[in-house]
Parts: C-alpha cells; sequence; structure tokens
C-alpha cells in the first residue's frame, strides 16, 4: 500500500478526469463536481457533488470514480467516496413587479393545452418523486377553475398564515402544497373571470411561503389562457413539460401549446406521453387503448426529447382517488416504475438547461 507521501491530489484530480458526464461532455473535475479531498496514509476519499439528488448516473459515476482512482494509482488503500448534490439555479426570477415568497431555484410547468390526458397525476407524481430522492419542493396548483391536488394528494386542511402575512403551504409527502382547492369549500365552483384567476396565481407566487425551494412545479391548466400568460410573463420559467395522450386529438392540442410558449420563448424540456399503453395483470397482454407512439412523433418534430411513456393502470386511478401518488402506493408497479425514471429525467434536462446558461446569467443568480 502506498504511504501518504506517495499519493499526489494532482495523480488524483488526473484520474478522475477520465470520468464524463455524458450530458456536459466534460470531465467531473472540470465541471467542478470533486470537492473536499483528503488523502490519510494510502487512503484517499472525496466528494462528488452533482447538480441533482435525482441524477440517473449517480451510482455510475461513484463506480467509475474509485475504479479510476484505483487504476490509476496501484497499491491504493480505501477509496470512499461520497456522492451529495446542490441543485444549480435556473434562470429564476421575477419578470414583473411581482416577489417570490422564498429562494425558488427552478420553476418547471407541467402543461398540456388540453384536458383529460392525466396532466395533474404526472405534475403530482413528478414533484412527489423529486422530494423522494431528497430534493426540496413545491407544487402550486394553477388549475384556478378545476383544482385537483388536494384530492390527488388526500389534503384534508388548509394552509395557516405564517410571519410577514404570508401563507403558509400545506406540507404532505415531502412536498410543500398550495391549491385554491385549499382555500375553498370542497363542493365551491370558483366563477372568476380571467383577471381575478391571474391575480389569484400572482398571489400563490408571493403571498405564499415557499421558503428554500429546489423545483417548484406548477400543474397549469388546460389551454393557451389567461393563467399560463401570467405565470411566464411573471416569473422566469425553467422549463416546460407538455403532457399528451397518444391519439391525434390530443396531440394538436399540444403543438399549439408548444407553439404559445415558443411565442414567449419558454423552452419546452420535453414530451411526456400518459396513457401510453396498457399491459392486462393477468395474462401480460399489452393493448394500445389509445393508440401509441404519438408522444415520440411528436417528440422527434418538435425537436425535443420524449421524456417518458406512461402505461395506463388501474392503480393510477385508484392511487389518484385515495390520495397516495402511484410513486409511494406502487413504486415498482410499471406507472410507478415510469413516473420515477420521468422525474429523473426532468431533474436532468434542467440541470443541462442551467448548465448552458450564459456564464455572466449564472453569476447573477449566485448572488
Amino acid at each position: 500500500m502506498n504511504d501518504e507521501a506517495s499519493i499526489d491530489k494532482g495523480a488524483v484530480y488526473a484520474a478522475l478526469r477520465e470520468v464524463k458526464d455524458p450530458d456536459f461532455n466534460r470531465d467531473i473535475v472540470d465541471l467542478g463536481f470533486v470537492r473536499d479531498m483528503v488523502i490519510s496514509g494510502g487512503d484517499v476519499s472525496f466528494t462528488i457533488e452533482l447538480t441533482t439528488p435525482a441524477c440517473p448516473v449517480k451510482d455510475q459515476f461513484k463506480r467509475q470514480a474509485e475504479e479510476a482512482v484505483r487504476a490509476a494509482i496501484p497499491g491504493v488503500g480505501r477509496v470512499e467516496v461520497n456522492m451529495t448534490s446542490r441543485v444549480r439555479h435556473g434562470p429564476g426570477g421575477v419578470i414583473g413587479d411581482v416577489e417570490i415568497g422564498g429562494d425558488v431555484k427552478n420553476i418547471i410547468a407541467v402543461a398540456s393545452a388540453k384536458g383529460g390526458v392525466g396532466k395533474s397525476t404526472v405534475a403530482v407524481n413528478l414533484a412527489v418523486s423529486l422530494a423522494g430522492f431528497g430534493a426540496k419542493v413545491g407544487l402550486c396548483d394553477a388549475d384556478i377553475y378545476g383544482p385537483s391536488a388536494p384530492l390527488l394528494l388526500g389534503i384534508k386542511k388548509g394552509p395557516m398564515m405564517g410571519r410577514r402575512g404570508r401563507i403558509l403551504p400545506v406540507e404532505t409527502k415531502g412536498i410543500k402544497v398550495i391549491s385554491i382547492g385549499l382555500l375553498t369549500e370542497p363542493d365551491a365552483a370558483v366563477v372568476w373571470r380571467g383577471p381575478l384567476a391571474s391575480g389569484a396565481l400572482k398571489q400563490f407566487i408571493s403571498d405564499v411561503d415557499w421558503g428554500e425551494l429546489d423545483y417548484l412545479v406548477f400543474d397549469m391548466p388546460p389551454g393557451t389562457g389567461d393563467i399560463p400568460l401570467t405565470l411566464v410573463q411573471t416569473v422566469a420559467v425553467t422549463g416546460v413539460v407538455m403532457v399528451t395522450t397518444p391519439q391525434d386529438i390530443a396531440l394538436a392540442d399540444v403543438r399549439r401549446g408548444m407553439r404559445m410558449f415558443e411565442k414567449v420563448e419558454v423552452p419546452v424540456l420535453g414530451i411526456v406521453e400518459n396513457m401510453s399503453y396498457y399491459t392486462c395483470p393477468e395474462c401480460g397482454h399489452r393493448e394500445e387503448i389509445f393508440d401509441h407512439g404519438g408522444g415520440r412523433r411528436m417528440a422527434d418534430e418538435q425537436g425535443v426529447p420524449l421524456i417518458a411513456e406512461v402505461p395506463l393502470g388501474l392503480g393510477v386511478r385508484a392511487s389518484g382517488d385515495s390520495g397516495e401518488p402511484v410513486v409511494t402506493s406502487a413504486p415498482d408497479s410499471p406507472a410507478g416504475r415510469a413516473f420515477t425514471t420521468m422525474a429523473q429525467e426532468v431533474a436532468r434536462l434542467v440541470a443541462v438547461r442551467n448548465e448552458a446558461l450564459p456564464a455572466t446569467l449564472k453569476v447573477e443568480m449566485q448572488k
């Protein structure tokens, strides 16, 4: 085994340069991921700080780093690789005169431009899954006229008032949640014109004490009207996840929704095809009830990633009715695994988006 004098930190860093991030096409040393290196006798320890706790290649990085050090420094003793993460700031902040009620690093809008495609189910499972990986997550139910977050998350109580007159979001399943459904009677209809609904959304942004969040997920209403426009004109959105089902009528609406976000210069992170197919739990036969592959064709046509194909299953419906998202009630089910993978892919795309921001903007975001 080497002694302390014979192991040079420079040699360890040189070895770790062989570990490349496939998204950024740069090594983990150049990216600033390697931290807190300690050499004691013949042992080496260091930390790899990733850009998200939901990194899909976290275990791969750890294995490659240990193997690289052992290959470059014969006789090295214990190689301890500690994995941690720090989510980077996106282009977050305000565009108008509304101040966000907290330190929110990334705003992710989940949109569909069409009702009935399971957008709220996608948004809820995205938020809960990201929190399950260790991220600090909030969910804003921006569907003022048809709020569904309270039902999907089984929330029975309303929010409280905190310091400085701000609303404290309800905390459940590891996430912070606000919804107009938590502020009205369960069966009450919200009969508001557009300006009132837009005003409510602005209050959810500024008057809620979000605290420190890595991701704030907005469950958008269907369509391309007041609420989506208010959001993108009020805060800087990191990116949008578009939800569709495979059939042409849903895809046509998604195309229109993407055009809207394109016009206001908000990037679309990718497309989630929900209700992609159904597999019989008894015989395993796969049935493509709503057609199949429309989401992939749309993604290819628009030049964006297909983030996930989520199967239709009774467990998803049951979990929504019971207030327990499928990623926690049945994480090993096909839908549970698909939503978990979806969350990892969204986190990856957000990290790639943030790394591509101009250096001057990154400096401003860290102030």
